[in-house]
């Protein structure tokens, strides 16, 4: 398994990342977010990856090993600044409980993959080249890949503002698991960020106060990152 991965490394990425996509529109067109179908699906995808990533004794060179030394990213208290962002206008909780956890385990599952492809295989198989490149194409190649939200339903300007935000923090993790080594704060802080969004209440001003804070805030600390750890 692991030399036929190691040959076709960059075609298994590829269609890693086909996949999933086709997954999840599926998912959110047929089910929606909240259904148990979706929750399950994604779990067997997790599983999947998960299985493939052991069998590929790949766990820590992948990025699933806890961070050494905390105390230099500031503990990642930002990242709790940045997931805050859905909480900011009150709590809204018109979703029955069921929809509540299935949202919460699906979303988790979600935050889970697109971190071990985008962050993981993608620019883990990217730096071996440049790593300056890898990072700028694990950034774009996430924010750009929200666009299929338009194909779901989405409305145009808030799936742009998406893009854009998605594109900052996709850096951001991306500068994190360079740094550290682990995926474990980029996983949690994704998959917290997307469950919360369920409790999120709209707002016409925030509704574009927000996207610019996520476009700001996750590239100033990634920028202290930078700075501050020196490789």
């Amino acid at each position: 398994m692991k030399k036929l991965f190691e040959k076709h490394e960059t075609l298994i990425c590829m269609l890693l990342i086909i996949l999933y996509i086709v997954i999840n529109s599926y998912c959110i067109q047929n089910f929606g977010i909240t259904d148990y179908r979706s929750t399950i699906i994604n779990t067997v995808f997790s599983g999947a990856l998960l299985a493939f990533i052991i069998n590929l004794n790949g766990l820590s060179y992948y990025g699933l090993t806890k961070v050494s030394n905390p105390k230099k990213y500031l503990y990642f208290i930002p990242l709790l600044v940045i997931i805050s962002v859905n909480l900011w206008n009150g709590i809204n909780i018109n979703n029955t409980p069921s929809e509540i956890i299935f949202h919460i385990l699906t979303m988790f599952n979600i935050g889970f993959i697109e971190e071990i492809i985008f962050r993981g295989f993608l620019f883990k198989m990217m730096e071996k080249d440049n790593v300056k490149s890898a990072i700028v194409i694990s950034s774009i190649t996430f924010g750009i890949g929200h666009i299929v939200n338009l194909f779901n339903g989405a409305d145009f300007i808030p799936t742009l503002m998406q893009i854009g935000y998605a594109i900052s923090i996709g850096y951001l993790f991306v500068i994190i698991f360079h740094k550290s080594k682990s995926l474990i704060p980029c996983i949690l802080a994704h998959a917290l960020n997307n469950a919360l969004s369920i409790f999120n209440v709209e707002n016409t001003v925030s509704s574009y106060i927000a996207p610019v804070f996520l476009m700001i805030a996750p590239l100033c600390y990634a920028i202290y990152i930078k700075k501050a750890i020196k490789e």
